[in-house]
């Protein structure tokens, strides 16, 4: 499936030394008046293997600073940039499974250096092009799932100060999580990439 992504699991990439911390953009614009609820999340749990991957071969990409949690601002300003940014890469991307791309069953996570990939490609772009867009890098979190039909999937979580938002590569709109009835199993640590925290729930009732 081209949205699935592998399960497996590694040992904790390494702690991080560089990163130059972006700054929010700042904005006019009144908060959006909605409450999209935050997913609890729990301890240190396991790192993706392709996270581990994809830091030996992109080390700078990784070896960055622990910094504190941080979310964004909901503005229409910001939520408009959330969706241009969701759509463009969705359109940029053309969708091809992991086997079929690199020729192995295990994870292989990077940006579209060919224009094609699965859904971890598609969240790696857009966690890019948002830190490009003076986004914080502890509001981007990437995350793993299971999709609605059960099949493992990677999504990008963007924390903001009215919840928690997903971007993923299998809707064009930008969804609260709690509307896409995924199961959520993890996701990145705020404070620092290479940590990942649990989350084990249940992403609500999925809403068009």
């Amino acid at each position: 499936m081209i949205g699935a992504t592998s399960l497996s699991v590694g040992p904790a990439a390494a702690q991080s030394t560089l990163f130059k911390r972006p700054s929010v953009p700042a904005t006019k614009a009144q908060p959006i008046a909605i409450d999209l609820r935050s997913a609890a999340v729990g301890g240190r749990t396991s790192v993706p293997y392709g996270w581990i991957d994809f830091c030996h071969r992109r080390p700078k990409e990784c070896k960055v600073p622990a910094l504190p949690a941080t979310s964004v601002k909901l503005t229409a300003q910001n939520l408009r940039t959330l969706k241009r940014i969701n759509q463009k890469a969705n359109r940029a991307i053309k969708p091809v499974s992991n086997y079929d791309h690199w020729g192995t069953m295990m994870d292989h996570w990077d940006y579209p250096v060919d224009g094609k990939g699965d859904c971890k490609i598609y969240a790696l772009y857009k966690r890019k092009l948002l830190m490009q867009a003076g986004f914080p890098r502890q509001a981007l979190l990437m995350t793993v799932v299971r999709d609605l039909n059960n099949e493992g999937h990677t999504i990008l979580t963007v924390k903001t100060d009215r919840g928690d938002l997903v971007l993923d590569n299998l809707a064009d709109e930008i969804r609260p999580w709690n509307a896409t009835g995924y199961y959520f199993l993890k996701r990145q640590s705020q404070q620092n990439p290479n940590i990942w925290v649990s989350i084990n729930q249940r992403g609500g009732t999925p809403k068009t």
